[in-house]
């Protein structure tokens, strides 16, 4: 059966693929609809990720017209390095530089979950590499450099109606909190760390005021950010759960590394 492939701006559905356990009807029914989906669409390859599928599955369409099926695909080597000039059907119409390995190894499993090796070079292996790339929830944008990606990002925008309720960008703003959250705890523990070199109480009460301060701020931040993600559900509609279940974990663990590290600072930084 043809599936619709995942396209941009809508969001891959999945993080990581999930290897195969079971090689029953379901896989196969799987494998038949990836190769349904190349033939209607004129395409090379397909990752189960690009119809929705959270499998590890990647369908490669020969030149002789036959389909290689490769199952728990894993790169496991590599040599040289190749600029390539790529397109994918996430981003449609759309050419990017990437940088990928000239030659490459993989192991993988096939349709009677027998064990296989395979090596290749040249075009075939830029095209693994690009659906592998997948299996992981990426996309070759994450193989560029920031500049590159910026410029590519920017592009992106530019071809789709931002105002548009299901339009999803490929990066947040809140992402960027998240990563001025993240320092300002590297700050709280080189502060902690620091305080074991302290020369006196007078010293240790003035960390103990800084580490305070820097939680203050964290704090400060993730309600920002909260309030912020909010705003960028409403705008962007399709991103509404993943975004704030996301923001939601993403601070749990941000607030138990804090507790842990005022912890330990209450007990050793504070003077008496």
């Amino acid at each position: 059966m043809v599936k619709d492939i995942i396209k941009y701006p809508t969001p891959l559905s999945v993080e990581y693929a999930t290897d195969v356990r079971k090689f029953d009807q379901e896989l196969f029914s799987l494998i038949d609809d990836l190769k349904d989906t190349i033939n209607e669409n004129n395409l090379k390859a397909l990752s189960a990720f690009q119809i929705g599928s959270f499998y590890n599955v990647i369908v490669v369409k020969q030149d002789d017209g036959n389909f290689l099926e490769l199952i728990n695909p894993r790169l496991i080597a590599h040599s040289g390095k190749i600029t390539t000039d790529e397109e994918t059907a996430y981003y449609p119409g759309v050419k990017a530089e990437i940088v990928r390995y000239k030659t490459i190894s993989i192991v993988y499993q096939d349709r009677d979950a027998k064990d296989n090796s395979l090596q290749a070079e040249g075009e075939l292996a830029i095209l693994l590499q690009r659906k592998i790339d997948y299996t992981f929830g990426a996309t070759f944008i994450h193989k560029m450099s920031k500049q590159e990606r910026e410029k590519f990002e920017a592009k992106l925008d530019g071809d789709v109606n931002t105002g548009h309720s299901d339009y999803t960008p490929v990066s947040y703003k809140k992402d960027k909190i998240m990563h001025v959250v993240d320092f300002s705890l590297f700050v709280i523990l080189a502060l902690f760390i620091y305080s074991f070199f302290a020369q006196d109480t007078e010293e240790l009460q003035s960390i103990w005021s800084y580490e305070l301060y820097v939680t203050y701020a964290v704090l400060g931040l993730i309600i920002f950010s909260f309030i912020f993600t909010f705003y960028e559900s409403k705008v962007h509609k399709t991103c509404t759960t993943g975004q704030m279940s996301n923001m939601l974990l993403s601070s749990s663990v941000v607030l138990i590394k804090l507790a842990i590290l005022l912890g330990l600072s209450y007990y050793f930084v504070r003077p008496s």
